[in-house]
């Protein structure tokens, strides 16, 4: 299989570390292939919401799986209006990576695949535009992943206590939901091979209170947790606070049941401790 991935981000390059021997040839895209180094060994093409060149256009015309991890901004999805024309007679698998977000606010209670999105956000509006149109690219059988928030190597609660960054914000009632980057990548990986499209929750069994995440990872560490501070009087930017107004908890249960994925980390204990002991936040 040739995949093809648009937008060489986190997720992205950790599945390609994880399932990259499965396929033939990996390429994909990044704003500005000279200011990344990490990319070695990985054909890399330059897109930043311009009209694309006729080399990318092609190898996005060649690929059995397109996964897609170019978030919507500036009031449109870029990625769609450059390439969602390309698929007409394609047989290109495409995965779609969202967010839970979609779902809105639903005051703490459970909502799953069914719950139908709360567009009340320009981002949340964004969101929902570009899942119907790349479901139309791919007339019906595109597979929408909607991601949880996403925490892994480098990117955790234990790293951030070791910088002084970690914070214990208190809103009573609120709860976020998560998901370790290996099993974003399983779910990836499930979704390749899943016949038909749909839409699948990725987030693990356990939606919890972000203080509780904070506290957990200081106990690991040995040290102190940050100080408590109140949501209403924290300092905080507008868009940090924008993700408190909603509080849900999303369920996996279709993740498991449709696509058979088994979670490495069923919650953020586990992928904090398995963070630990890998050596995070020493």
């Amino acid at each position: 299989m040739r995949l093809f991935i648009l937008g060489l981000g986190y997720s992205a390059r950790h599945f390609v570390g994880k399932y990259g021997d499965g396929f033939s040839h990996i390429a994909g895209t990044v704003r500005d292939p000279a200011q990344r180094n990490d990319l070695a060994g990985l054909e890399v093409h330059p897109f930043s919401g311009r009209p694309p060149s006729r080399e990318t256009v092609q190898q996005v015309r060649d690929a059995d799986v397109l996964l897609v991890s170019i978030p919507p901004r500036n009031g449109g999805d870029p990625a769609i209006a450059a390439f969602g024309g390309v698929f007409q007679g394609s047989r290109c698998k495409v995965v779609y990576l969202s967010t839970i977000g979609v779902y809105g606010d639903h005051g703490g209670g459970w909502v799953d695949e069914s719950t139908p999105p709360q567009a009340t956000l320009d981002r949340t509006r964004m969101r929902v535009a570009a899942e119907q149109a790349w479901m139309d690219a791919a007339r019906g059988d595109a597979v929408i992943l909607r991601l949880a928030g996403i925490y892994g190597p480098v990117r955790n609660a234990l790293v951030t206590l070791r910088a002084g960054t970690a914070r214990r914000i208190i809103k009573p009632g609120q709860v976020f939901n998560r998901i370790h980057v290996d099993d974003i990548a399983s779910a990836i990986m499930a979704a390749v091979h899943h016949q038909g499209g749909g839409i699948w929750n990725v987030c693990d069994d356990e939606p919890a209170p972000p203080q509780d995440v904070i506290a957990y990872a200081a106990k690991l560490m040995g040290v102190a947790p940050p100080p408590e501070e109140a949501f209403t009087t924290a300092e905080m930017s507008a868009i940090a606070r924008s993700f408190y107004a909603s509080s849900a908890r999303v369920s996996n249960a279709k993740l498991k049941r449709e696509l058979g994925v088994t979670l490495a980390c069923p919650t953020y204990r586990h992928g904090l401790d398995a963070l630990w002991r890998a050596g995070e936040g020493r």
